[in-house]
């Protein structure tokens, strides 16, 4: 159930951000830009990445010990999350989106994302001593890497809903694997001796993280709708300069 609603989440997140990041290209001046950036940061960093990451978490257990989480380290995960793909956006997107810009961009905002999985992976505590594998970690990071350069490429490129769909199922595949590969790196050896686990137990994150999911998604669906497209004003002047005309 988590894996199918995990992928659910960085389509979702996916989508909005490629829609938001078509916005960015359409909006007339800067204020508009940085604003439709922000929110396409918001809905691939924090929905499609984060929240389908710990969503995943979700599903996962370890037997003989129960799980929590640090509530500091893993706010300080989503803030990552957030924040380096708004820097790779911010790359690609203010400027003339050339290759040197997309693959500098897909470079920072990959390490970012590794660095998200990674830090909200020792947000966890259980009675054991937690390892990773080498091998799987640097495919994790290249993951990481590959799928967030595809991203930002096409979040520079499709314009089209078709397009943007078909983009986001892919980067919902990109994202998850990512997860994944990175969590068959991990192992954990549980202490002899267990102890009381301080932080929050599954149980108590589950609802912040959907009302986050749900408040966050309804908030940039209604971004998307309240704002004129360039085809919108476009229309407005047709109009205004017909009345005009019989005027």
């Amino acid at each position: 159930m988590t894996p199918s609603a995990s992928y659910l989440l960085a389509v979702l997140g996916s989508v909005l951000g490629l829609t938001c990041t078509v916005r960015v290209r359409q909006a007339p001046n800067a204020r508009q830009r940085a604003w439709w950036l922000v929110l396409a940061a918001w809905a691939i960093g924090g929905t499609a990445i984060w929240t389908m990451h710990f969503m995943a978490m979700l599903g996962f257990s370890v037997v003989g010990t129960s799980i929590r989480y640090d509530i500091g380290i893993t706010v300080a995960s989503a803030v990552l999350a957030i924040v380096t793909v708004g820097i790779g956006l911010f790359v690609v997107g203010m400027g003339r989106a050339t290759l040197p810009r997309i693959l500098v961009g897909g470079l920072l905002t990959g390490l970012g994302v590794a660095a998200m999985h990674y830090v909200g992976m020792n947000a966890m505590r259980l009675d054991g001593r937690v390892e990773y594998a080498t091998g799987p970690v640097i495919a994790s990071v290249v993951i990481a890497v590959v799928a967030a350069t595809v991203a930002l490429w096409l979040a520079v490129t499709v314009r089209t809903p078709l397009a943007i769909i078909g983009s986001a199922l892919v980067m919902g595949i990109a994202v998850s694997g990512m997860h994944y590969t990175g969590m068959s790196a991990m192992s954990v050896h549980l202490h002899e001796n267990m102890g009381t686990l301080a932080g929050a137990a599954v149980s108590t994150l589950l609802l912040p993280i959907v009302l986050t999911v749900i408040f966050g998604v309804v908030g940039l669906v209604y971004a998307v709708l309240a704002a004129p497209t360039e085809e919108d004003r476009a229309a407005v002047a047709y109009l205004n300069a017909r009345m005009a005309e019989r005027g």
